[in-house]
């Protein structure tokens, strides 16, 4: 990694942006393992969608088949800038070692995957891309921490994005929501938990088959159903890390600037299933 004294000169060539950058960013948020992850060098993206599906009929031998076309429409992604400001000492900056250069890469990746996940899982304003908590049009089960405690609202939510043709590849529930669901035990008083273990990666929960992950972007009491290839993030191949040392000259310090471009699609709404805490009886 090399730097100079000159302002906004890049210290990291851009194939090693990739690796020390974008990939730990993506690795590090939940949204780069429950998302099918699309890299572009466009600058928006467009995902064709079906809308309605052409209609077939039974139809006599001989005779005319009915016309039936299917309704396309498409969904246009436009990834919008996230960046992250470290500042580090000029001589970790003037450190040629690929040590220093992750070092320096580390923290701005783990920062940047936090505001993807915050982007996915919440509604926040623009220019953050829309969020699962903005969507309109997600199935919606009740019952979670309800009486008994059970899984059944997973296996309700897993056949309800069946029943919409796609199937739930992720779990993912909030710190303290994913706490309470491994205290389930399979009797009262048992010790036995609930949840089911994957025996190849002992510390990953399973759920209906599926890995429940963890991120304290996902609001408490909410659980999301993510079918993988139904959720888009497409990442731009633009990303730079930047370093000037003029505003902290006197200190003799050094200012780097990560930036990433990324942005969500939702090709269908409706295969997406949010579980949510039983609602308050009005009555009580």
């Amino acid at each position: 990694m090399t730097t100079a004294p000159a302002s906004g000169r890049p210290i990291l060539a851009p194939e090693d942006v990739d690796a020390l950058l974008v990939l730990p960013a993506l690795e590090a948020s939940v949204a780069g393992q429950v998302c099918r992850v699309v890299r572009t060098a466009s600058h928006t993206f467009r995902v064709p969608r079906v809308a309605e599906d052409p209609a077939a009929s039974w139809t006599e031998e001989g005779s005319e088949i009915a016309v039936s076309d299917a309704v396309l429409d498409e969904v246009v992604i436009t990834p919008t800038k996230v960046a992250g400001l470290s500042i580090i000492t000029n001589e970790l900056a003037a450190d040629s070692s690929p040590e220093a250069a992750a070092e320096v890469g580390a923290g701005l990746a783990r920062d940047i995957a936090r505001r993807i996940d915050e982007a996915l899982f919440g509604a926040q304003a623009a220019p953050a891309p829309a969020g699962l908590a903005s969507l309109t049009g997600v199935s919606v089960v009740t019952g979670l921490f309800g009486e008994p405690n059970d899984l059944d609202p997973f296996a309700e939510a897993a056949s309800v994005v069946e029943q919409q043709g796609a199937s739930v590849g992720y779990w993912v529930a909030n710190p303290a929501d994913a706490l309470r669901l491994a205290q389930f035990k399979t009797a009262d008083g048992g010790r036995l938990p609930l949840l089911a273990v994957d025996p190849t990666q002992p510390a990953r929960r399973i759920i209906e088959g599926r890995p429940l992950l963890v991120s304290a972007a996902v609001a408490e009491g909410t659980v999301w159903g993510i079918p993988t290839e139904r959720v888009l993030l497409v990442v731009r191949q633009d990303a730079d890390v930047v370093a000037d040392s003029s505003p902290f000259f006197t200190s003799d310090r050094t200012a780097v600037r990560a930036t990433m471009r990324a942005g969500l699609g939702y090709v269908h709404e409706a295969a997406i299933v949010k579980i949510t805490t039983t609602p308050a009886d009005p009555a009580a």
